[in-house]
């Protein structure tokens, strides 16, 4: 067994029967040939990922690595190798003067990970650059690439999901960043700036986001664990009948999203520990492992947050992360 510790950022002490870097693709389709009857997984930096238990079968790590860009008279694009880490493409790119990704900032995982979740922050989603991404079929072993339009891309959500689960390896990412692109700043804290700027989005993100969520080298989390809810409006009003603080962000026509924080904070979880696992003292949409903590004991405080939302509002919350047990994703 190979320990996997240090391969998820919630760091428990699990183990895979295997471990296979991926540096390039022609190394992905020989290995996969062989083993592709095992079950396996495939893994970026671990920041989206937490393994329950000890996994019966083969973690391919990737790391493709490449930035290509090339520019038009209106845009830069960017193809980009699926294991290079995000915050240090944001970061690459606006030390360059190639700006627009910069409210996404410091979104721990690879590029790869990116269009999975659609990942987005202040009001922002990395779908709105994608381009294109392409990725191995593995069942042809054939590279496919897929337009954006045919990403079905959604809230944290996308066709990778779904249709393509377990069924693609993504291996590049195609960004197009407009030169002329408007600074986004209508989420706080950003709506405080004096200026609003690419420099000051940038500064500002970081400074807020390591004020707010915890380095997993220190103490290891998944970021956000729970999805904020999206609701009807006419749910929204009649909960704010009862909770008239209750916040709220529209959310597409006829459609609201609730930030999951201010439910499961409402409830007294926030800086609830149990059995090595704590929902986190500055932002209960974090859970952390405090050291000592195991699968089963997040599973535990991960579902008696969810059934107590659910009891008290009327909302199911869906995680974010991937839970991965012994062969298979677990459902919380």
């Amino acid at each position: 067994m190979h320990s996997l510790q240090h391969l998820h950022t919630f760091g428990f002490n699990v183990s895979a029967n295997e471990i296979v870097v991926i540096k390039s693709i022609a190394d992905f389709i020989s290995t996969f040939k062989k083993h592709k009857n095992n079950n396996l997984v495939i893994l970026g930096e671990g920041s989206n990922t937490v393994f329950i238990d000890n996994y019966e079968g083969i973690v391919f790590k990737n790391e493709l690595m490449g930035i290509d860009i090339t520019e038009s008279s209106l845009s830069y694009h960017c193809r980009v190798q699926s294991g290079e880490n995000w915050h240090n493409l944001v970061t690459y790119l606006f030390e360059r003067g190639i700006f627009g990704l910069e409210n996404l900032a410091l979104i721990p995982g690879t590029v790869g990970a990116a269009p999975i979740q659609n990942i987005g922050a202040y009001g922002l989603e990395i779908e709105a650059f994608i381009k294109s991404v392409e990725y191995i079929d593995l069942e042809s072993l054939e590279t496919i690439t897929l337009m954006h339009n045919d990403c079905k891309f959604g809230y944290r959500d996308s066709i990778f999901k779904h249709e393509l689960a377990g069924k693609s390896f993504i291996t590049c990412v195609n960004l197009v960043l407009p030169k002329d692109a408007l600074v986004n700043a209508s989420y706080s804290p950003l709506n405080q700036l004096s200026q609003a700027t690419p420099a000051s989005i940038y500064k500002k993100v970081i400074e807020t986001r390591e004020s707010k969520l915890p380095n997993p080298k220190q103490l290891g989390n998944a970021g956000s664990f729970f999805k904020n809810p999206v609701v009807s409006v006419s749910q929204l009003k009649a909960l704010q009948d009862t909770y008239p603080s209750l916040p709220s962000f529209p959310a597409g026509e006829g459609l609201a999203k609730i930030p999951a924080a201010w439910l499961i904070d409402s409830l007294g979880f926030k800086g609830c520990k149990k059995n090595g696992v704590e929902c986190y003292s500055k932002q209960p949409l974090v859970l952390v492992n405090s050291g000592d903590g195991t699968g089963s004991a997040l599973l535990a405080l991960a579902r008696e947050i969810r059934d107590k939302v659910q009891t008290q509002f009327g909302i199911e919350l869906e995680n974010e992360v991937r839970l991965m047990g012994a062969d298979q994703l677990i459902r919380l």
